[in-house]
Formats: structure tokens, sequence, C-alpha cells
């Protein structure tokens, strides 16, 4: 290839340079943002690779090797009663090279979950905590550095209170994130043993999911190919700008002897060499980005800069992917537009799309119809193919839309050229139908936009279908906290502690409800016995006239929407029960909820942590689905600004590449106002058309991917983040065309199309 025929086609002129600076810049956004989300997945999976600790693995310990009511009762033989052995653990010996862990407890502080693990050393241990080393010692705790710097800002009795002496902090090759609210407490072995389930943890988990590997793995795979599809589609739109005006030179190239083969060769290298600076641009700003970028929250918590560290050969894999991938596409292009010695005197029509484009669009739906039809047969073959045909599915979505897109474009614009009245909708109309791919090009990034929007509001919005707790009689009210009691609490020191708790600033009154077992022991009932004048303090309004009332335990479930009756009993003495529960009533602000937290916490008597009816919501199960709605919000904000970057891009290539028709009208006489008005409607026909499409596909693909997850999950109606996305996104798209309009006014005047 010749270099001087390569030097005359791309400078010489403002024109060129200012489309090889266009093409550099989008390639430049396009790389950034691909390096920028490969070190964000890459990031997710080390920030909870080093928090997979925290995952309770181990052996549950030998609680209760009898069971207290065999051994309070000596008529009872625990070596040939089944009763009094049944469901008891097989005790473990405290020789077993191993730490004592509490199970998973319930730590808030305000809003905010605090993972907190409490051990004991068993004296031959070796064990060694992720970023501790050696448990502490009983009394003493180490902590994140941002719980620290929580707790040292916060008076003592709401928080500081609960742990003991600071012992140092955590190292952050065990949490999650620089705003993790972790801590890990020493505690006497009787205490955990006494608290309720617990765990003999001889080494700790590297694996953050567990049986959820695989679907927080497609989780994040259909998280990856949404956002990534909007990048793709933008480096797509920008190396093809100036296409009109490099036919042109290109046909001057062809006048004087240069082969079809060369032609494509050039204009090859005339994509790359923009490409590669822009790639590498791309690249740089990357890097600059990452302190950016690492300061979004993702569930709860920032990312390590070094999350965010791809390495330099994915930024190597990712500039030699694009920068061929524009060099190839151009060298197709050119090789296909039959360019000849003679030029180009007008724009060859498109072959009109036809009704096969809706296949992949079809073929995408019924794949994900099949996984979550999958998702309701348990059995290996299903597991299986439940994955790909997600991921598959959604692709072939995208794909689908893309696709079907200038086929509806079509279709709209022949039904509304038979109703246009104005010259401004007969020439855009028009235009439409003889390129509804080039046409419907140039919004394709909005209308993958609003459909991605869609599948992460439908998505996210599973998050936001439990209720928010009321002040309803028969339910734990909102303002209240509550604690189970330890085995062998006395009355007496739970009526100590309950007179305590009311001396306390904000606490209105506590109630001590008993049973005839702690909840703790093997074979506890169901019934809460309580004295009627507490009752009111618990949100109760129909009270029966007795001294005792007895209510279900199910009373403590925070998760039911079932109010529990307060029923009447004739026990009228606490004689023969044991303190079992204690529930305290606050006045709602937070000071007072942490107080009455911190208090219960170290009271010594309670076996939970103490909680309100929100607090579980902190620590809901739906994991896979929350990590989903984390990518929403990025995600949408990323589609959408790709979005409007595309479309401008896109509108401005194609006036660009009718400069001179544009021009010739202007010099007929149409004016300019005239200009804009088709060059809008060109945008808004094949947009209007697909967008309604999108929303409705968006959701639809939703719902089929939660359920194919999970057939337990439902979709409720999506928040306000995505009317503001919506709204967004259709202002970027006016803003978008509108910016394109000096471009109409500097390259139609009469010397411009002169002298094209």
């Amino acid at each position: 290839m010749n270099s001087v025929l390569l030097k005359l086609t791309i400078t010489g002129s403002r024109s060129a340079y200012g489309r090889l600076a266009g093409i550099a810049a989008g390639v430049a956004v396009g790389v950034c943002m691909l390096l920028l989300l490969w070190g964000g997945a890459n990031g997710l999976n080390a920030r909870d690779d080093r928090g997979a600790w925290l995952r309770e693995t181990g052996t549950p310990s030998a609680t209760y090797p009898t069971p207290p009511s065999a051994a309070a009762d000596p008529d009872i033989d625990p070596d040939t009663d089944p009763a009094a052995t049944s469901e008891a653990p097989t005790p473990i010996p405290l020789t077993t090279d191993a730490v004592l862990m509490r199970s998973n407890p319930v730590e808030v502080f305000r809003d905010q979950l605090i993972n907190r693990r409490d051990f004991a050393a068993l004296d031959t241990t070796t064990v060694s905590i992720p970023g501790v080393g050696a448990p502490p010692a009983p009394g003493e705790y180490y902590a994140s550095p941002a719980l620290q710097q929580l707790i040292d800002s916060t008076p003592r009795d709401e928080l500081g209170d609960r742990y003991g002496t600071f012992a140092g902090t955590i190292d952050d090759s065990a949490l999650p994130g620089p705003d993790s609210l972790v801590i890990v407490t020493g505690a006497p072995e009787a205490e955990i043993r006494n608290s309720g389930l617990n765990f003999l943890v001889t080494g700790f988990t590297t694996d953050p999911y567990g049986g959820n590997a695989a679907t927080y793995t497609t989780v994040l795979s259909i998280g990856a190919i949404a956002v990534f599809f909007p990048v793709l589609l933008l480096i797509s739109i920008v190396t093809g700008l100036g296409a009109a005006e490099r036919r042109e030179r290109f046909s001057t190239l062809r006048l004087i002897g240069a082969s079809p083969r060369v032609v494509a060769r050039i204009a090859a290298a005339e994509t790359a060499i923009p490409s590669l600076i822009g790639a590498v641009a791309g690249v740089v700003l990357a890097v600059l980005l990452r302190p950016v970028a690492a300061q979004l929250p993702v569930n709860g918590t920032r990312m390590f800069i070094s999350d965010l560290t791809t390495g330099w050969v994915a930024g190597l894999i990712v500039v030699t992917v694009v920068v061929a991938a524009a060099a190839v596409t151009a060298a197709y292009r050119t090789s296909r537009a039959g360019i000849g010695p003679l030029g180009v005197t007008q724009s060859a029509p498109e072959t009109l799309p036809r009704t096969r484009r809706l296949l992949p669009l079809l073929g995408g739906l019924a794949a994900l119809v099949l996984a979550a039809l999958l998702s309701r047969t348990a059995n290996d073959l299903s597991a299986q193919l439940q994955t790909p045909l997600l991921l598959g599915g959604f692709a072939f979505t995208l794909v689908g839309i893309i696709a079907a897109g200038p086929w509806l474009t079509l279709l709209v614009s022949r039904i509304g050229a038979r109703r246009a009245h104005s010259a401004a909708a007969v020439i855009a109309l028009t235009r439409i139908q003889r390129t509804p791919a080039a046409t419907f090009r140039s919004v394709s990034g909005l209308v993958i936009a609003v459909f991605v929007v869609s599948v992460f509001a439908g998505a996210s919005s599973v998050i936001e279908t439990r209720p928010t707790p009321t002040a309803t009689p028969g339910l734990p009210q909102p303002t209240s906290v509550t604690s189970t009691i330890s085995t062998g609490t006395t009355t007496t020191d739970t009526t100590s502690m309950k007179d305590r708790l009311e001396q306390l600033p904000g606490i209105r009154h506590a109630t001590i409800g008993y049973g005839a077992a702690a909840f703790t022991e093997i074979g506890a009932e169901r019934e809460i016995y309580l004295r009627a004048e507490d009752a009111p303090s618990l949100g109760f309004t129909s009270i029966p006239t007795t001294d005792v009332v007895t209510l279900d335990m199910s009373f403590l479930d925070t998760w039911t929407t079932t109010p529990v009756p307060l029923l009447p009993t004739p026990t009228t003495t606490f004689d023969r029960f044991v303190p079992v529960v204690i529930m305290v009533d606050t006045d709602g602000t937070p000071g007072a909820v942490d107080r009455a937290r911190t208090a219960l916490n170290t009271s010594g008597i309670t076996g939970t942590p103490g909680t309100t009816p929100t607090d579980l919501e902190l620590q809901s199960s739906a994991r896979l689905v929350q990590g989903l709605a984390v990518l929403a919000y990025l995600g949408m904000v990323i589609a959408v600004v790709i979005a409007g970057v595309s479309l401008a891009v896109g509108t401005a290539s194609a006036i660009l590449d009718r400069k001179k028709v544009l021009g010739l009208m202007r010099l007929m006489g149409m004016p300019t106002s005239t200009l804009r008005r088709i060059i809008l409607q060109e945008a808004a026909v094949p947009l209007l058309t697909v967008l309604t499409l999108s929303i409705g596909l968006g959701f639809l693909v939703a719902w089929l991917m939660i359920t194919g997850i999970d057939d337990s999950y439902t979709l409720t109606w999506p928040g306000t983040d995505y009317f503001i996305a919506l709204v967004i996104s259709l202002t970027l798209a006016l803003a978008a065309v509108v910016a394109t309009f000096g471009l109409i006014q500097r390259n139609t005047t009469p010397t411009t199309t002169r002298f094209a």
C-alpha cells in the first residue's frame, strides 16, 4: 500500500482532521468504559472473595450434650429414652483444632449492618482468623477502619460499649471494601455455647457464593452484556463518521488507478490509525478515572482502587480487539460500497429489511421462556441448561432489537409517509424508507439504553417487594427492640435488666416474655406468656381481661405480615416459667434504638443481639438480586450517557454524509429551520417506533430472567429512579439532536455547497 496515497486520503482538510479526531475521541470513550467495566467485574469478584470468610462454615458445636429437660428429671434415663436425646447434637471434643464462632448475629447501628463474628479460641487451636490472626481475648475486639472510625465518633452507650477494648484493625485483605463494617470480638466459650447456634470452625471458606456460585456468575454476566452492548454500539457508530466524504476520496483514488483491494486497505488503515490513538488514550483515561470510579458505592461499600486494576494484558486485549474490529469493519464497508472511478452521484438505496429480522428477537425470548420453565423443574439437566439459556437468550434479545429496529422503522415510515403533509415530513420519511438501517443505527444506542434501563429497573424492583413494617396490633412495633434470653438466666436477673433499661433516655417500657424453656433449648414451646398490663407497650389494643395473656412465638418473626392474636390464659403466676424474651419499646429516635440495642447486647443475659423489625431487611437473602440491582443503577448511568453520545455522533455523521444534498436544498431556498425539522424527524421516527417496544421487552425480559434465577421472586412497579432515567434519556436524545443543528448551518452555506 502506497504511503503517499494514504497521506492524501486522510489529511488535507479541516473536515478530515475533525473526522479523525471524532473517531479517536469516540474510541477513547468506548475503550475507557470497557476497561472500567472489566475492572469493575473483576473487582466485584475480588471483593466477594475477600469477604468469603464471613460466611458461616464449620460443624455445629455441641451446645446441649444432654437436653435440659432430661437432666432435670431424675426418672428419665438419657441413655435409653429417645425423647431425651432426640435432635441433640453429637458432642465434639474440646481438643479439636478449631475456634468456636457465634453464628451470624444481626448487629445493626442506625440503618447499617455490621458484620460481627464472636470467637472463642479453644486451648489447642492454631486457626488464624483472616485479617486478624489469633482470636482476640475475651473483652477485646478487632474492627475494620470504617467501623472503628464510627465507634470513635459515636457515644459509647450507643455503639462502643457493645464490644469492649480495641485491640487493632482488621487488614484490608479480609475486607470487602473500605466502607465495610466488620468486627471480630473475643468472648468466653461458655457465653458463645449458651447463646444458641454456633460453630466449631477449623478453616474459613474461599467460596463467597456457596451453592449459588453459578447463579451469581449468571447475574454478573447478564449485567456485563447489558452494559457492554451500548459501548460497542458507540465504537461502531464513531468508526463510520464521514462515510460519504470518504467515498468521494476513494473514488478519486480509483480514478487514478488504485484497485478495490488497495482502497479497502487504505480505508482500514485510515480507521485503524485514529482508533489506535483513541484506544491508547482510552487506556490512559481509564487509569486516571479509577479513583473516581472506585468512589461509587456497590452494595453499601466502595471498592478499593486496586480492585479496578485490569493489568496490561487486559488493556492490550481491548486495544487490539477494538482497533482490529474497526479496521476490518471499515475495509468491509468500503469493499461492499462498490466504489468505482466515476464516483457516486447519489447514494444507493439499502436492501430493504425483511420480516426475517424478527427471528433473533423471537429466538432470544424463546430461550428466556424456556429458562424460566426449567427453573420450575429440579433436575441436573435443567440446572446445566438454565445458565446458557439465560445468557444466550439475553444476548440474542439485544441483537434482536438491533436487527428488528430497521424493519419496524421502515414499516412506520411507510405508514407515516401516506399521512405526511409538510415538506420536512415528506423528505424525512422518504429518506428513512430508502435507508432504514442507517437511520435506525443512529438511535440504536438510545433504544438499547432504554431496554437495559427497563430490564435493570424491573429486576431491582424485586428488592422493594417487602412491605415496610407499620405500627399494627399483633405485629412487632417498628420502634421496638427485641432480644431472646440466654439459657439459665433467672427472673431476678431479667427483672433487674428491665429496670435498668427503663432508666435510659428514650426507653419508654420494657416487657419480659416467659415460656416453659428458653428458645435456645431443644423442644422449647412456642407460647410466650406476659402480664396483661404490659401488652399495650407491644402495640396491642384488644386486651383480654386477665392478669396473664399468651401470644405465639411467631410474633417475634419480623418477616410475618399476619397479626398474632392475644389470648387469655388461666395462669396467674410465672413461678413455673423462665424468661425467654425481652421487648423494649423506644421513642423511635435513632439514639434511643441504638442505646437499647447496646444495653441488651452487653447485659450478659441475652442470647441474640437486640433487633428491630427493620433490621433483618438489611441482610436480605436475595443477595443475587441485590447484585443485579447494583449493576442496574451503574448500568443506567453508563447506558444512557453513552446512548446520548452515540445519538449525537450518529446524527452528526448523517448530516456530514448528506451535506451536499442539504446544501442544495438550502441553495434552492429551503429555510434552515426546515432542514432542522428534517433531521429531528429522522431521529424521532425510529426512536419512538422502537422505544415502547424496548420498554415492554425490558420488563418482560426482567421477569423471565428473575423467574429463571428463582421463581419465588416477583416483580413490582419500578421506582421513581426508572422514570427519572427515562426522562433523562429523552432529554439527552433531544439535546443530542439539537447539538448537531450547528453543523447544518456551517455545512450548508452556498460557499460550502459550491466547493463540495
